[in-house]
């Protein structure tokens, strides 16, 4: 009786560390709280009933496209899904504009109930974007990771209110890390220039799609990016001078610059080294209560808003064999905008640095990288160029004269 109660006591004993094994794998299976999140918002209006996608309507190649997306999403993805203009058929607008609910929750997708509430859907109402879009940055939270929606319509807001492009504006100045992706099921010039600001306002991209492969493949791919790691921009205050620079390495860094101002920035960059830097300066303004905004694209040309941009790669060679020393390498970052006196000057225009070092290349195949446009080369190239020139010149004239005496 002893025996038996003892091994009764070590099969309990070994079933509830079997049990304790099981189940943290389990809870580790979904992706980490860290990780990306993606939303799709599907327009689910009437007009998706229109046939002329692949000859079908736009509803079923959207619904293919979603089934090819979710057996395809990356593991360390959470998806949702949300719809807009899927359930009210009335002619009620403020009912309509209100039309927006999430069909699947931001997580590790169940790829059977993902595609069975896929299915459900038809096209039913209206077209409330921007109700959508902040119905959506609700659902993805702010536990962490990287926020991504991707918005899939065929045509523009049929609300109004809010005004998609300012609720984008307003999502992006709460500083959230979120970028909405827009894709268009129609080429007409006002779905176009609203999608493509609902984009620019939040860093994100505008597509045209015609056919059901493109659209699947770019919804793919939107969401096979939020994967890609996002660097942080590190803050820095630029110097006057280049001995008074501050230094700066690999990396993005983020500064205010006002109106023609020069900045500098040092860098050390060791021989064999190539140096690799890019630069933007915005112009942006205030939005709501302490929040700014960056403006780009379509609305560059309305005087609001420009953008300019830069690079340059400079390898650093070596002297001599042991030269090992790092050489500093000044960074002047400039801008020519200008602006009336009304325009506030204060904190300055936004500069962002991508800086890189890498290997200089071995056998450089530029003339710039064997020193051409290195002062005292270039001065040789020209000058020898010059007086090769000058003498053919001068025996061609000789030439010349002599044949003309004798004739």
């Amino acid at each position: 009786m002893i025996i038996t109660k003892r091994l009764a006591a070590g099969a309990c004993a070994l079933l509830a560390a079997l049990a304790g094994g099981i189940a943290p794998a389990s809870a580790a299976d979904g992706p980490p709280k860290d990780s990306p999140k993606v939303e799709l918002v599907l327009d689910v209006s009437g007009s998706m009933r229109a046939r002329d996608v692949d000859g079908d309507t736009r509803m079923a190649a959207a619904q293919q496209a979603f089934n090819e997306v979710i057996d395809a999403v990356p593991a360390g993805v959470r998806l949702g899904i949300r719809t807009l203009g899927a359930n009210y058929a009335g002619d009620d607008k403020e009912t309509g504009c209100r039309d927006s609910k999430q069909l699947y929750p931001v997580g590790k997708v169940n790829k059977t109930e993902a595609k069975a509430a896929v299915a459900t859907l038809r096209p039913t109402g209206w077209t409330p974007i921007g109700y959508a879009l902040r119905g959506a940055d609700q659902d993805l939270g702010t536990d962490g990771g990287t926020r991504r929606i991707v918005l899939i319509t065929d045509g523009e807001d049929s609300c109004g209110m809010p005004d998609p492009c300012d609720v984008a504006r307003e999502l992006a100045a709460k500083g959230t890390h979120l970028t909405v992706d827009t894709l268009g099921l129609t080429q007409d010039d006002k779905t176009r220039e609203q999608l493509s600001c609902i984009a620019e306002a939040t860093g994100g991209t505008y597509t045209t799609v015609r056919h059901r492969k493109e659209l699947s493949g770019r919804i793919k791919q939107l969401v096979r990016r939020a994967e890609t790691p996002v660097d942080t921009p590190r803050p820095v205050e630029g110097g006057n001078a280049c001995p008074t620079a501050p230094e700066i390495g690999a990396g993005t860094w983020t500064d205010r610059e006002k109106f023609s101002e020069h900045r500098w920035y040092r860098v050390k960059v060791r021989p064999g080294q190539e140096l690799r830097a890019s630069v933007s300066v915005g112009a942006d303004r205030a939005v709501g209560e302490g929040g700014r905004e960056l403006v780009r694209g379509s609305d560059a040309g309305s005087g609001r808003t420009d953008v300019m941009a830069s690079g340059l790669r400079l390898p650093v060679w070596k002297a001599k064999k042991d030269d090992k020393d790092p050489r500093n390498v000044c960074l002047e970052v400039s801008n020519s905008f200008s602006a009336p006196p009304s325009v506030k000057r204060d904190p300055g225009l936004p500069v962002e640095l991508a800086v890189d070092l890498v290997d200089a290349p071995d056998n450089p195949s530029d003339l710039a990288a064997f020193g051409l446009g290195r002062g005292w080369v270039l001065l040789v190239v020209l000058g020898v160029t010059g007086l090769l020139a000058g003498l053919a010149w001068g025996w061609l004239a000789r030439w010349r004269v002599a044949v003309w005496r004798e004739n």
